[in-house]
């Protein structure tokens, strides 16, 4: 990847994605393997004007290591130190960078309940954290190939060759060339201008079918906002784009209003391991029953975390014929998947996509059925032929997607 692009890039995830203000702290949480963009990362941001700029690395080989030897009480002791970080980012909110490129199949066949015991365990102390950080600091997500996840993409090719054609085929989805800027701004306007769509609706249900059969009917919450790719920060109105790419346009489906079957059409990475030709079935808005092909048990695990991963959190939609899905490319990672199509989030929805969240109290949130998880995990049901029709609360029905795309 040549370095002026590479520069674009980073210029690119530190204005339009994190949008980085004067004298704002700055975390970056990336591989060892990526330090070279992550200095191009930090470079940018202290060209933002950053306060200061602080590195978590990673490393998948530790990371397993890790997961061999420690117990289950040295995970919750190591809590504890989350716990410290986590109160000192309320105090000073910092924007957040995450740079993705794990092998999407680097914890196949590890045993990993120590760890999720702990996390699942610990979740209640750490939620009024997170409670408090929310919609408050602007995050980004983008991605840099690794050589691991490069083979895991294209098997047939020598690991040179597949790592070059992953990172193009990174910078192509993300569109990241010389009027990199240029082009988000575009593709902004663009998500949003579907979004107002849809807020004008002002849909009760959705609609899914597909000849995979998929058949599914969705409410969504009264009062939804359908959101895109721009987001904003509670009170300091800060703009900022989440994931990078993105294509999706996505708002919070009812918890307790979903019913019918929606079959994957891509497969998942969850938890460092593939769940793969996977249904999921509802009945009033609760998961009644999963089957798969491969890795049915970790589905089944994240089902079991809290009664929130049992129901749906997100309904995003993503047109057929998105640059994702055009390119062929099966990423194996749900940052590029989860926009070459329609998908669905089980897990917590995002309190933005309610008109007025910003006053809202607790009390507010309880009444209204929001659906609370420590889990959020986008699974894909897009498809060629995928029809969505929406119906307003009149009876009024509207065709939404037609033929696996947008149809207004």
């Amino acid at each position: 990847m040549k370095k002026t692009i590479l520069k674009k890039y980073a210029a690119a995830v530190v204005k339009v994605g994190a949008n980085i203000q004067k004298d704002q702290y700055v975390m970056i949480y990336a591989s060892v393997n990526q330090a070279e963009f992550v200095r191009m990362l930090a470079k940018e941001c202290y060209k933002a004007k950053a306060r200061f700029v602080k590195v978590e690395w990673s490393d998948d080989e530790i990371s397993k290591i890790s997961l061999k030897h420690v117990k289950y009480e040295t995970y919750i002791e190591n809590s504890k130190m989350t716990e410290y970080r986590l109160q000192n980012m309320c105090k000073i909110i910092p924007a957040c960078i995450y740079v993705e490129d794990s092998d999407p199949d680097v914890f196949n066949g590890l045993d990993m309940s120590a760890q999720l015991k702990a996390r699942q365990d610990r979740y209640q102390d750490l939620k009024k954290y997170y409670d408090e950080l929310e919609n408050k600091y602007q995050w980004v997500i983008c991605a840099m190939p690794s050589k691991e996840w490069a083979k895991k993409v294209f098997p047939e090719m020598p690991v040179n060759e597949a790592y070059k054609k992953l990172e193009e085929a990174i910078l192509t989805t993300t569109r990241i060339d010389e009027n990199a800027l240029n082009n988000w701004e575009e593709h902004i306007n663009n998500l949003e201008e579907k979004a107002k769509i849809l807020n004008d609706l002002n849909l009760d249900y959705l609609e899914y079918k597909s000849s995979n059969g998929t058949n599914l009917k969705l409410h969504l919450m009264p009062n939804h906002n359908w959101l895109s790719a721009r987001g904003k920060t509670l009170k300091t109105n800060i703009m900022y784009a989440a994931n990078m790419p993105t294509e999706e346009v996505f708002t919070m489906p009812k918890p307790d209003a979903v019913d019918g079957v929606v079959y994957s059409t891509k497969p998942l990475s969850l938890r460092g391991k593939l769940v793969e030709n996977f249904a999921i079935y509802f009945e009033n808005g609760r998961v009644t029953k999963v089957e798969a092909e491969k890795g049915k048990e970790v589905l089944e695990e994240l089902l079991n975390d809290d009664e929130g991963s049992k129901h749906l959190g997100e309904v995003a939609l993503v047109p057929y014929n998105s640059p994702i899905n055009l390119s062929k490319t099966l990423f194996y990672n749900t940052l590029f998947d989860e926009n070459a199509s329609c998908h669905l989030a089980l897990g917590a929805s995002f309190k933005d996509a309610i008109k007025g969240y910003e006053d809202l109290t607790e009390e507010d949130w309880k009444k209204m059925g929001f659906n609370d998880s420590m889990n959020h995990v986008d699974f894909m049901v897009g498809s060629q032929d995928l029809d969505i029709v929406g119906t307003k609360f009149d009876g009024t029905k509207v065709q939404i997607f037609k033929n696996g795309n947008w149809a207004i």
